[in-house]
């Protein structure tokens, strides 16, 4: 049988790959030369200005004498304070998630009965179309929950009488609905992804629509639906601080760009879900999660300073942990001296951490955050200022909260729903122009050979002869 998957032999699959690889990169130096902002980045690591925007304001350096002065960090929803809309739901005892889409989407702090209404048309729209349960998520069971997120937003489409049409009242109509159901679609794929890889048992909760977004997730993923307020609320607090964060982060603007083109929302938030799935973006947190175990098994003792120290200053030389040289969970694109998600949550992870047998797991976290700046200094003679990002602690509080590794990123798809759709929203409606940068062609000009005049390298590859060589 023909395996569909590899549809060239394995020979001729290396043969055919040096031969693209000696035509297709580009010479490091022509960047320099050409001034080219790779990755959208100036020379001193700020973001080429591409846009406006009042959705969100990330802070992390103020610009003096035309210079980069680092400042702790500061994150802001339509202007509010991120920790003050924290602290004001656990001040009243509240969920907030549901508070912070309305903000995002409209641009204002709802009423009471505002809440309300709008947490009862979510709850009333969790419930996924006839058969799409059987037809999208159980058929064609995928390995990474991340691409089933894709495929079956992209197929929500289908069912949609009206897709195509991008008018803010249709797209605001297709962003609820896309943000209600997404949690139902993440849970169901986690237990097909159960019961066909892990081969445990797989079951399917019905929909309360009573419940907020953290509570629905809790009360799907789990086999006895059980769950504690506590519980409930730390979840509700991280999908807080997950819900946006900019429309310069990568899947934001992948969002915005597809949005710019004037394509359907499904398409737009699917391209924002394949973005968020990069371990170079929302799938970080999962790489602290394998750094940790990768330094239990080198270590052995992770709570020991002298042992967690030697481990970072291999991993950063490349020659420990997965060889990438990453410190995963440091550093950030804005954020200079603080983050302030990563404040928030280690906050909470030293509250729960002893109480959930995580204790060691903690002390490891606070190691590589107090000792990586000092060992990257030293070893990469950079004087960077360099801080924890909300990826160190965000897998650890998941783990307190029994939530499987599995999940990691599609939690933080359900949360960054909100703030996508309000990027989409903006980008409709005042940007009005397709986003394309330029890209300056650096290839060879090639004059085009007969055939059968074609030369061929040993290996059988073609041989391309440039015309000034000729």
């Amino acid at each position: 049988m023909t395996d569909w998957s590899s549809p060239i032999p394995e020979k001729e699959l290396q043969i055919l790959c040096r031969e693209m690889e000696s035509n297709i990169a580009v010479p490091a130096e022509l960047f320099d030369r050409f001034d080219v902002k790779r990755g959208l980045r100036n020379r001193d690591g700020t973001g080429v200005m591409a846009g406006l925007t009042k959705v969100c304001s990330v802070e992390g350096y103020y610009i003096e004498d035309g210079e980069r002065v680092p400042m702790e960090g500061r994150l802001c929803y339509r202007g509010v304070n991120v920790n003050d809309i924290i602290e004001g739901c656990q001040r009243d005892n509240r969920f907030g998630y549901e508070e912070t889409a309305w903000l995002l989407l409209f641009g204002s702090l709802p009423t009471s009965e505002e809440l309300n209404a709008f947490c009862e048309v979510i709850g009333g729209a969790r419930d996924l179309p006839d058969d799409f349960i059987q037809d999208m998520i159980m058929k064609a069971p995928s390995p990474n929950i991340m691409n089933k997120l894709a495929r079956s937003v992209l197929a929500l489409y289908s069912y949609d009488d009206n897709p195509d049409d991008i008018s803010p009242e249709n797209v605001l109509r297709q962003s609820v609905r896309v943000m209600a159901l997404l949690p139902t679609i993440m849970s169901y794929a986690y237990q097909v992804l159960r019961h066909h890889y892990y081969k445990k048992s797989m079951y399917l909760h019905h929909i309360d629509p009573s419940l907020s977004t953290a509570q629905n997730v809790l009360y799907l993923i789990r086999s006895d639906r059980k769950f504690t307020d506590e519980e409930a609320k730390l979840l509700d607090l991280c999908m807080i601080l997950h819900a946006e964060h900019g429309g310069g982060n990568n899947s934001a603007f992948a969002t915005r760009v597809l949005s710019s083109s004037g394509t359907d929302t499904y398409s737009a938030i699917a391209a924002g879900i394949g973005a968020l799935k990069g371990p170079r973006h929302g799938g970080a947190n999962l790489k602290v999660a394998e750094m940790i175990r990768l330094m239990k098994e080198d270590c052995g003792d992770i709570t020991d300073e002298r042992k967690v120290e030697d481990f970072l200053r291999r991993v950063i030389n490349k020659q420990a942990g997965d060889r990438s040289g990453l410190v995963y969970g440091m550093g950030h694109a804005v954020y200079t001296l603080s983050d302030p998600r990563q404040k928030i949550l280690r906050r909470e992870a030293e509250k729960f951490a002893e109480k959930a047998g995580c204790s060691e797991e903690l002390r490891a976290l606070q190691l590589i955050e107090e000792l990586t700046p000092r060992i990257f200094a030293e070893e990469k003679h950079n004087t960077k200022k360099m801080c924890a990002n909300v990826d160190l602690y965000s897998g650890l509080i998941y783990r307190m909260l029994r939530i499987p590794e599995d999940l990691y990123t599609p939690l933080f798809v359900v949360a960054r729903a909100a703030g996508w759709s309000a990027h989409r929203l903006e980008e409709l409606e005042t940007a009005n122009r397709v986003i394309r940068p330029a890209y300056k062609n650096v290839a060879t000009h090639l004059q085009y050979v007969p055939l059968a005049e074609r030369k061929a390298n040993l290996d059988g590859t073609a041989v391309y002869v440039p015309i000034e060589e000729r």
